[in-house]
């Protein structure tokens, strides 16, 4: 086994970036802008404003500064868990007897269990910043409504978290966890909402989504005197923060001399797979170097591969600005499938138009073969990873193995976002053979996608 990288790959504190990147920056054709739903013109900062902070918003409409300097007390924060380790799957590679080279990037190793703490303290910065009581949000697998909970306590802010039902009920210790950090956490739909009390009307027996749950969040934060909506994926200022995943991982490749091939993560809205990839994607579009991209979905709900590319509002409660985006439509209601923080109907604007121009590929996977791989993975790597990764793991033992049949020395690269420790009635269900597979039918994607606005 060679000696010359090491398992782990841990950058210096002086090494962490101290700048988040905007891949929009580099992009020709930018991501279409926001609408307003009832003007269908692009929304000011003055509207957004009435919805997030106000430093959130100017990162939410700046598509043509590169870098943007991360305040002092957020870096601070940061230096908490971070850099995170760069891994190198030895042993995953010599069980497949792979020739590929196999590296994650593991971003598990905070209390969150998650990547998503990194935009979580930059958010509730912001909210401090602007003197704020609070925020709201939403969150599918719990991992974002943990992260931003963590964040709210360390700053001392109100939390009010609007947790999938589905989600609320399967991972038990993950809603205590967030607790346990002063969050409120209320099952969506709930009754506390408007738009929670419509849903419910409308689908009295549904397990709720995450825009469902978007939809109870706004207008929770709108109708509160100082509070403020904060989003863990999607928009374009989450996939900013995320970038400190890219860029880390760059440096320590870099450090190497090591060239990803095929760089892939798990897509729900596209946090952790445009944080990953960014930086590689600004080499791309530069013209400096190149690499294939793979997004991975849940088959239970494939807004890249079975979505259309149009305009559709980011919540089911159609009270949130327009996004260009690949959708299956707002009103989508995705089976249970027990990776929550995939549960999304609609994809990143950004990654959205990357992917219309052909920069980067999408793959759907089934469920029991997500967890096939997630066992496989944790028997032989030593982590347990969570629903949500593991559909990354899939698509990299996958790509190892096509290389081990065709010979290809090829580097791969994959974002381990978090851990499956809340996720053990999951791993129960797989382990029990009660797991099922769904995929919805084109007559139920049509249904949800002719309902799109008309734009």
């Amino acid at each position: 086994m060679s000696t010359e990288i090491p398992y782990k790959i841990y950058l210096e504190e002086s090494e962490m970036p101290k700048q988040w990147y905007n891949v929009r920056a580099n992009m020709k054709k930018k991501p279409a802008p926001l609408l307003n739903p009832e003007t269908k013109q692009p929304v000011t900062a003055e509207e957004l404003e009435t919805v997030f902070c106000k430093e959130l918003v100017k990162q939410e409409l700046d598509d043509t500064t590169p870098y943007i300097d991360i305040p002092q007390e957020i870096l601070s924060f940061y230096q908490m868990y971070r850099p995170s380790p760069l891994v190198r799957a030895y042993c995953l590679e010599k069980k497949l007897g792979t020739p590929a080279k196999i590296y994650y990037k593991f971003e598990g190793n905070n209390t969150s269990g998650s990547h998503k703490l990194n935009s979580a303290i930059a958010q509730a910065y912001y909210a401090k910043q602007q003197g704020l009581k609070g925020v709201t949000t939403e969150t599918g697998a719990g991992q974002w409504g943990t992260a931003l909970s963590m964040a709210c306590a360390y700053l001392d802010l109100d939390c009010q978290v609007y947790m999938v039902k589905v989600s609320y009920e399967q991972k038990p210790f993950r809603r205590e966890v967030m607790r346990t950090y002063g969050a409120n956490v209320t099952p969506s739909p709930s009754t506390k909402t408007a738009v929670g009390r419509k849903i419910l009307e409308k689908f009295p027996n549904t397990n709720g989504s995450l825009g469902c749950a978007i939809s109870e969040a706004v207008e929770a934060a709108t109708t509160q005197e100082g509070y403020r909506y904060v989003l863990g994926s999607v928009l374009s200022q989450v996939l900013l923060h995320q970038s400190v995943i890219g860029l880390e991982t760059k440096t320590a490749m870099d450090k190497y001399n090591i060239h990803p091939d095929i760089i892939i993560g798990c897509a729900g809205g596209g946090s952790n797979l445009g944080g990953l990839i960014s930086p590689f994607m600004g080499e791309k579009l530069r013209g400096e170097a190149d690499y294939r991209f793979i997004a991975v979905e849940p088959a239970s709900c494939p807004s890249f591969t079975r979505g259309v590319y149009a305009y559709d509002f980011c919540d089911t409660g159609m009270v949130c600005p327009l996004q260009k985006m690949y959708t299956l439509g707002s009103g989508f209601m995705p089976a249970p499938n027990h990776a929550g923080g995939l549960r999304y109907h609609g994809m990143s604007a950004v990654l959205s138009e990357l992917y219309d121009q052909g920069l980067m590929e999408a793959v759907t996977v089934e469920q029991t073969s997500v967890f096939n791989a997630a066992e496989q993975f944790a028997r032989i790597e030593g982590i347990l990873p969570a629903p949500e990764s593991s559909h990354a793991i899939k698509i990299a033992i996958d790509e190892a193995l096509r290389c081990k049949e065709t010979g290809e020395e090829k580097t791969i690269l994959f974002g381990l976002t978090g851990t499956g420790y809340f996720d053990m009635y999951a791993y129960e269900k797989f382990n029990d053979g009660k797991m099922s597979d769904y995929i919805p039918t084109d007559e139920e994607l049509q249904k949800s996608i002719d309902a799109l606005p008309k734009v």
